[in-house]
């Protein structure tokens, strides 16, 4: 309502005066005061007196705003020092309180190295159990305030089983931690269960990230673990760069400790009874023998054809001097041999590689063999296995026996009965392809009986025959069943005969199967004669009473037998020959 009497005023006063709106702007204060008036009593008559104010000053309006604009600025100032000071004091309580922090959590790694500390002395100069159960409060504690080799020693603890009952699930949960912060004993404990499924899946993609990730935060077990891998071809390409690279690392390291007299080695013993005609050590070229015919390759004698037959067996059966010497062989010529530059170096990197996993594997790891023996003979499989199998998956040969031998027990509680076979034949295999000749047996029965794996004959006869290459009467045993029954390959009686009177010959506890099973051939055979005979001399409805009394007292005399003679065999499961006699 106002604006529109100030335009009705305006308007009149433009009409009276004639003079246009836009210059009452250049009024001059009289002019103003005048139309000011005007305006007043324009608003009584209009019944507005309400909207009366004084007339505006130009400058006591320019001061006041000045002022205004003055006070807005000081109290905008005082703001903004309000806020900075606000600012300033929250500052400062998070200083205090990150300092506070910083130190509490100094105190703490403080407490937790010093009862790490006590923890490790009491474990190394007690024996008692009750002592050894107090070091490992003393290590939970120490865990529990963030000591990471407190944390390491704990998840190795509860997932071997050291001083205490097992806890697969607080071992994972505790590396997995120790993983994030990125513990390299964290990554190859994950690494190691990944590999076995134990805790977790199984996912060898997995294990050999993490220890790839191990390896590169300086863990030795897991640089030999990946040295083994390149070298044999499990999971990833065969490397033999990249399996030196790694075994090099671990073997200074190993070396260096050897001449500070720091690592002493530790005996490796085999959980399975075995014969003597199993034993491995047939699968080396004997020393004498050896360093005859190294004489003889350094002469140049005409022998030299026997030298180098010799050294590729040694080669082959995994002797690193056999191996060198034949590099030497290839890389200067010889009588056997055509020079071969390429030959010469496959065979010095191949000696190269035995030579630093000898070395490594005299590490102060190779003790869980001592604590896994020990575990096995108190009865704590579970630990056991987990340790032999670690040692395993570094490449020891031994330590895949016995892990294998663990799982075929059914013991094991800390895996699914799925999982059993199926890893027991993978380390089984292992151990073969490193020159085990009875892991070969194993393998090949666990094809015959389709254990872990389908039943594949034709397989089963492969590693027989190439066991029967380390001269193991049980292999050619085996073979001959194969041959007698047509199993796997073509059915032959007097291959099988031959097979028979090989694994007799071979080993005496061989003797007694043998003689069963050429009684039983025995039997076919003058069955077969009996079928013919009649066939062709006997007239219809009449009998040869002599050789049904011959036939009666063979399978007698076989019978009588059946339950007494037993081949030792190791396996749990049956053999060939055991199936043979019925049992």
């Amino acid at each position: 309502m106002k604006a529109l009497s100030v335009a009705l005023l305006l308007a009149l006063l433009a009409s009276v005066h004639r003079i246009p709106l836009t210059d009452y702007c250049f009024f001059s204060r009289s002019r103003l005061c005048v139309l000011w008036e005007l305006q007043r009593r324009f608003l009584l008559f209009t019944g507005e007196s309400d909207l009366l104010s004084v007339p505006p000053d130009p400058q006591v309006q320019g001061r006041e705003t000045e002022r205004s604009f003055e006070n807005q600025k000081e109290k905008n100032v005082s703001k903004q020092e309000a806020l900075n000071e606000s600012q300033l004091l929250t500052m400062q309580d998070t200083f205090s309180s990150q300092g506070e922090d910083l130190a509490r959590r100094k105190k703490n790694e403080e407490r937790g190295h010093q009862l790490y500390k006590m923890s490790n002395k009491i474990l190394k100069h007690s024996k008692s159990k009750k002592d050894k159960e107090e070091a490992y409060q003393l290590l939970t504690k120490a865990a529990d305030m963030g000591h990471l080799k407190a944390m390491e020693k704990l998840a190795a603890a509860l997932l071997f089983g050291y001083h205490g009952p097992q806890n697969i699930t607080a071992a994972v949960t505790l590396y997995e931690t120790l993983a994030e912060k990125g513990s390299h004993r964290g990554q190859t404990a994950l690494g190691f269960m990944f590999s076995y499924g134990i805790g977790m899946e199984y996912n060898q993609a997995k294990a050999l990230v993490y220890y790839t990730f191990g390896s590169l935060g300086g863990n030795l077990i897991s640089q030999m673990i990946l040295g083994y891998r390149y070298w044999v071809g499990i999971n990833v390409p065969r490397n033999c760069e990249a399996a030196l690279t790694n075994y090099r690392k671990v073997a200074f390291f190993i070396a260096d400790k050897l001449e500070k007299n720091e690592e002493m080695p530790v005996e490796k013993v085999r959980l399975m009874e075995k014969s003597e005609n199993l034993s491995s050590n047939n699968d080396f070229l004997d020393w004498d023998v050896h360093q005859f015919y190294k004489f003889l390759a350094e002469r140049g004698d005409t022998q030299i054809q026997k030298a180098f037959y010799y050294f590729l067996k040694a080669a082959k059966a995994g002797n690193t001097h056999g191996m060198a010497f034949l590099g030497k062989m290839f890389l200067e010529g010889s009588v056997a041999v055509t020079q071969s530059n390429a030959s010469a170096f496959k065979y010095f990197t191949m000696a190269a590689e035995k030579l630093y996993r000898s070395v490594c594997e005299l590490g102060s790891w190779s003790e869980k063999f001592l604590t896994a023996y020990f575990a096995y003979q108190d009865g704590n499989i579970d630990s056991s296995l987990i340790q032999y199998a670690l040692l395993a998956e570094m490449g020891y040969e031994v330590a895949q026996s016995n892990s294998a031998y663990i799982l075929e027990s059914e013991q094991v509680k800390i895996l699914s009965n799925d999982q059993m076979y199926p890893l027991a034949l993978l380390l089984w295999n292992r151990a073969a392809a490193q020159g085990n000749a009875f892991a070969r047996v194993k393998t090949g029965d666990y094809h015959f009986y389709g254990y872990g794996t389908k039943r594949d004959y034709v397989t089963a006869a492969i590693h027989y025959s190439l066991a029967v290459d380390h001269h193991i009467a049980q292999a050619m045993f085996n073979l001959a069943y194969m041959y007698e029954h047509g199993l796997g390959i073509p059915k032959d009686i007097h291959l099988a005969n031959r097979w028979y009177d090989l694994a007799a010959q071979t080993s005496p506890d061989a003797s007694i199967p043998v003689f069963l099973a050429h009684m039983k051939l025995e039997v076919k055979i003058l069955f077969s004669e009996i079928q013919l005979f009649k066939q062709t001399t006997i007239p219809a409805g009449k009998k040869s009473h002599a050789t049904s009394w011959k036939t009666v007292c063979i399978i007698a005399y076989l019978t009588s037998y059946k339950h007494t003679f037993i081949w030792r065999h190791p396996s749990v499961q049956k053999t060939p020959f055991q199936r043979f006699i019925g049992l």
